[in-house]
């Protein structure tokens, strides 16, 4: 399994406890597919560079995970289909990464 850093922006009209529920269901989404979810870091809500999606701010979170590497692109694919995620960025990190 490799590690992995999860940068993720969900939509701005979630309060913090759907975006709880969204990070949960996605911890459930690695752990089916092989994985184990590190360490969840939520930034909070931020002014975006520029509009995406007619979104203007968005919910930052920052997820370290280690997933098998066959796994990856069906959880990238989940990610896509996720309505409540606006931009998702998923790098591979040499070291683990301790929290």
């Amino acid at each position: 399994m490799k590690n992995y850093e999860l940068m993720v922006i969900f939509k701005p009209n979630l309060d913090a406890d759907e975006v709880t529920k969204v990070i949960e269901k996605m911890e459930k989404t690695v752990k089916d597919l092989g994985g184990k979810v590190e360490n969840v870091e939520k930034t909070g809500r931020k002014k975006l560079a520029y509009d995406i999606a007619g979104n203007r701010d968005g919910f930052f979170s920052t997820v370290v995970l280690s997933l098998p590497e066959n796994q990856v692109s069906e959880f990238k694919r989940q990610l896509n289909i996720n309505d409540n995620v606006i931009r998702s960025m998923l790098t591979v990190v040499n070291e683990k990464v301790s929290a």
